[in-house]
């Protein structure tokens, strides 16, 4: 068995994929920048460790992450945040003979950058909301006053490095054309790279759970929300697995062999009032609600471990629905 470091071990997604390879029989290491973590409190984390943070000392964390894969004999290394993905992709001959089980840095761009997805979404005819593409908040392509408000300011990435340090950019709506201007006024995040304008589409979330072969599904599972955190839209704390809509897992599917995408993948999209499914974002990492799929027959990490090992795992066919 090979051995295992799981990052961002703070993450209920962590705690997720250290059981589920735990009981493997892999042994699972785990790492983040408090001493005490989630996931380090499960017995099948064998040694937990600690690193600078990555938001505010990136260089020190690549360093000490090298330096720990090659004391520890580390032979995978699985981030569990969009941030950490990013820092190992862009340091990746730091890590010479330890794998990442991801695509190449370009690859992962296309889909984590919003307006390179978006792009790619229309031009394989895949519903997405009204957008306007803008590179500074000098230079829109529309005037606020003639947008359908409400409207959602979307950075073009989730996070971005600034002043010196990796930063949060949040996504931002706007009521009426001066809330808009306010925010582009003073936003860092709309200033130091290209962002989105979009019509606001009312309705509720779902989402495709993915894992990819170099471009060929092993598994796709679904879920329903049933309580968020806030009530009015946000993290779900209460799902329950379903089957995958048909016309979203076409969608999903679609997008991602279009990259010929390796590893697992989140595809969101809010679907309207009319049942049209609009393309949100897609996730290029493990989910928070991870456990869910595993309970109902979907080994997500497992699966990520083979691929990582070099075997051909069984494509997942089913899974048990209704599961909470």
């Amino acid at each position: 068995m090979k051995r295992v470091l799981v990052l961002d071990s703070n993450q209920r997604s962590a705690l997720a994929v250290t059981r589920s390879l735990g009981k493997q029989g892999v042994q699972v290491l785990t790492a983040e920048e408090t001493p005490t973590a989630l996931a380090s409190s499960s017995r099948y984390s064998k040694q937990h460790f600690t690193y600078p943070s990555p938001r505010l000392n990136s260089k020190q964390f690549i360093e000490t992450l090298s330096n720990l894969v090659k004391q520890q004999h580390v032979d995978i290394l699985l981030p569990m945040t969009e941030l950490t993905t990013t820092l190992l992709l862009m340091h990746q001959d730091s890590f010479p003979d330890t794998t990442i089980p991801f695509p190449d840095m370009d690859t992962v761009e296309s889909l984590a950058n919003k307006c390179l997805l978006m792009q790619m979404a229309e031009s394989l005819d895949i519903p997405v909301p009204h957008t306007w593409y803008a590179d500074s908040p000098e230079n829109l392509p529309c005037n606020l006053e003639d947008l359908p408000y409400p409207i959602v300011l979307k950075p073009g990435k989730s996070w971005l490095f600034h002043e010196g340090q990796w930063s949060r950019a949040a996504v931002r709506f706007a009521d009426n054309p001066t809330d808009a201007k306010d925010i582009l006024d003073s936003d860092w995040a709309f200033k130091a790279h290209p962002f989105m304008i979009q019509e606001n589409v009312d309705g509720y979330g779902a989402g495709v759970f993915a894992i990819y072969d170099n471009g060929k599904p092993l598994a796709l599972f679904a879920h329903r929300r049933l309580r968020e955190k806030p009530p009015s839209g946000g993290v779900s704390v209460l799902s329950e697995s379903i089957h995958v809509d048909p016309e979203l897992g076409s969608h999903a599917q679609t997008l991602l062999e279009n990259v010929s995408w390796h590893g697992v993948a989140m595809v969101e999209f809010k679907v309207a009032s009319d049942g049209t499914p609009y393309l949100m974002e897609i996730n290029t990492r493990f989910w928070g609600s991870l456990q869910l799929a595993i309970d109902a027959g979907v080994d997500f990490p497992y699966l990520l471990y083979q691929l990582a090992c070099g075997e051909q795992p069984e494509p997942v066919t089913d899974f048990k629905t209704g599961i909470k």
